[in-house]
């Protein structure tokens, strides 16, 4: 007996195992879909450590501008992260590239 023909008759003989995945709630509201904390927290930290090796990089890379770090950071970073969009943040992190102000651990 087949795959499709064994299901069929599980269906017939237990006709409430047609239920939706156990994740899927009837009635759930779009705003309801979310990344539980967990996962949260890894994705802040992921994107954290690419921002990281990024400026850490590019501190070690010799002298540059605070624009030309910008402009490097953006580089780096825009193909990493949905709908990136830099932020003052980064040209926090360019000035202190080019300042020379970014210790690494290693220092």
């Amino acid at each position: 007996m087949g795959y499709e023909a064994q299901a069929h008759r599980a269906e017939e003989r237990n006709p409430d195992s047609r239920h939706p995945s156990a994740g899927y709630r009837p009635g759930m509201k779009s705003s309801e879909i979310r990344w539980n904390e967990e996962a949260r927290a890894k994705i802040l930290d992921d994107a954290d450590r690419v921002l990281r090796e990024a400026v850490v990089d590019l501190a070690g890379s010799g002298e540059m501008t605070s624009d030309e770090a910008f402009a490097a950071l953006t580089g780096k970073l825009k193909d990493k992260f949905i709908d990136w969009e830099p932020g003052p943040d980064l040209r926090t992190y360019a000035d202190a590239i080019a300042n020379g102000e970014v210790e690494t651990d290693a220092e």
